[in-house]
């Protein structure tokens, strides 16, 4: 028994020790294989290793080969540059020597030519002084020649002469003294009608400035850096916007408004008025408020001429003449109001046609409706005197023949053909004769202010022009689409060229030209 377990023992254990040497054997076996495959790995890598290590070798020298060729390049540019420096230094070193040497012999020239005419001069001197003495002693040999045949003196001769000058010298102011007298009777008269016209015209200065100026009166000075708005964008929005001048200086809570066109000062008024009242003032609003005030205004004139041909007894006259009646209010006649110098001679004309038998409704009806060519549309003839258009207005909405007659002639223009055309020649009269009524330069004053504006309309790509400044400045807007910022200083040099050529007016103009650009768009 103890053998068998002794041979059991002895077995297992031979049988551990060929497991452990097979085992070795194999793992000998795997690992040759494994070193075998790590070389063939090896060499693999150190081939790719070496595939590129040459590419890159043959890269870097090309890079360094392409930027000694851009090394290059760019010194013999610099060299090329400093040759070319260099020549251009010379040729200037040469043009300034010619220059110089040419500049000498010109010197040289005219030094030579100045001593020549020195010289010249200097004989010519001589030569004269030389006559000169021949000619004294020819004078005095002629004096005592004459001394002998006159039997008088030098200083005698000399005292006749004179007494026989003063003679002829008192004889011709006598004369000068008595036509000046004659002229001085003639112009007389006229020169006292100037001077009474002066007189005239500055006692009525105040009312001519009060037709070109409003106040518009606020509650704090707070207002006034409200309407001026950042950087001044806000007034120079309204000022774009309704064409009128804003003042605001240190008169306390009140603003200037200041323009010949009635009509646009008042829309500025109201439009001040509602912004200031609603708080909201920016560009955007501001338009917004000047566009509806505008439509305010044409409602109001429509009412103003209803009211004003209800209050005359004036019936069936014609929507469109009522509106030119409306208009009246915000135009001027010489300084005066044409809507009231109408009413009045309206009035004039009825109590003078009640006292000469006539119609007194006939005679009130000419009398509101003879100006109505002063309140001229976009299609009327500015050259036509405002008689005739008045006239051919009268025709176009089918007034009666008296009345279309007494229009057209209260000035003249035609023939009178009945008894109202001297009346309303004679009532209009009366009504700009009173005193202060009517101021001529005032009127002068506005149409030259049209005048610009109508200059700068007649250039393409202008939108609005606004005469400012009692005319010392046009400012025209154009529109952006059409003018570009050359374009816009070219334009502002014509309309100058246009204004110099073509009108007379004291001082200077300045012609302003403005192109604003304008992105809008709507967030829903």
């Amino acid at each position: 028994m103890d053998n068998s377990i002794i041979f059991a023992v002895g077995g297992v254990i031979l049988g551990l020790v060929i497991g452990f040497i097979i085992a070795k054997t194999l793992e000998k076996n795997n690992a040759s294989k494994l070193i075998k495959e790590a070389k063939k790995s090896a060499g693999l890598i150190l081939k790719e290793a070496k595939s590129e290590g040459e590419s890159l070798k043959k890269d870097k020298i090309l890079q360094a080969k392409e930027k000694f060729i851009e090394l290059k390049s760019e010194h013999e540019k610099v060299i090329l540059t400093r040759d070319k420096k260099m020549a251009d230094a010379e040729k200037r070193t040469r043009d300034k020597e010619s220059q110089v040497s040419s500049e000498l012999s010109k010197s040289k020239k005219l030094n030579d030519t100045l001593d020549q005419k020195i010289k010249d001069y200097n004989h010519r001197l001589d030569v004269v002084e030389k006559k000169q003495e021949e000619v004294d002693k020819l004078h005095k040999s002629q004096v005592q020649q004459l001394e002998v045949i006159s039997s008088l003196s030098a200083e005698e001769a000399k005292e006749q002469l004179v007494e026989s000058l003063k003679g002829e010298a008192k004889n011709d102011a006598m004369a000068f003294i008595q036509s000046s007298l004659e002229e001085a009777k003639l112009t007389a008269e006229q020169e006292a009608k100037k001077v009474i016209i002066n007189t005239i015209q500055r006692i009525g200065t105040e009312e001519a400035v009060d037709n070109c100026v409003s106040v518009f009166n606020i509650e704090s000075d707070d207002v006034k850096g409200r309407i001026i708005g950042r950087e001044g964008r806000n007034i120079r929005a309204i000022e774009a916007a309704t064409g009128v001048e804003i003042i605001v200086d240190d008169t306390p809570e009140a603003i200037i408004l200041s323009c010949f066109d009635s009509v646009r000062r008042e829309v500025a008024r109201l439009s001040l008025h509602k912004l200031v009242t609603d708080g909201r003032i920016h560009p955007a609003r501001i338009e917004e408020v000047v566009k509806k005030t505008q439509k305010q205004i044409e409602q109001e004139i429509i009412e103003v001429g209803k009211r004003t041909v209800i209050d005359l007894g004036i019936h069936n006259l014609h929507p469109e003449l009522i509106k030119m009646v409306g208009r009246m209010k915000y135009r001027s006649s010489y300084g005066q109001n044409l809507l009231q110098h109408s009413r009045e001679v309206a009035k004039l004309c009825g109590v003078m046609a009640a006292e000469l038998g006539l119609n007194p409704k006939l005679a009130k009806r000419a009398g509101l409706l003879h100006d109505i060519g002063k309140v001229p549309d976009a299609e009327a003839d500015m050259e036509t005197p405002h008689a005739i258009l008045g006239m051919q207005w009268a025709e176009k909405f089918n007034e009666k023949e008296d009345v279309i007659n007494a229009i057209g002639a209260h000035h003249d223009e035609i023939e009178m053909k009945s008894l109202l055309a001297p009346i309303v020649q004679v009532c209009d009269a009366i009504s700009g004769a009173r005193p202060g009524a009517r101021r001529q330069v005032l009127d002068s004053y506005i149409q030259r202010l049209k005048d610009l504006e109508e200059i700068a309309f007649g250039f393409s790509g202008v939108k609005k022009a606004y005469a400012i400044q009692a005319g010392r400045e046009l400012r025209v807007i154009v529109e952006s689409e059409k003018v570009d910022d050359q374009k816009a200083s070219e334009l502002s040099f014509s309309i100058s060229q246009k204004v110099q050529t073509d009108m007379t007016y004291p001082g200077q103009v300045k012609v302003t030209v403005i192109r604003e650009t304008r992105a809008v768009n709507i967030a829903k």
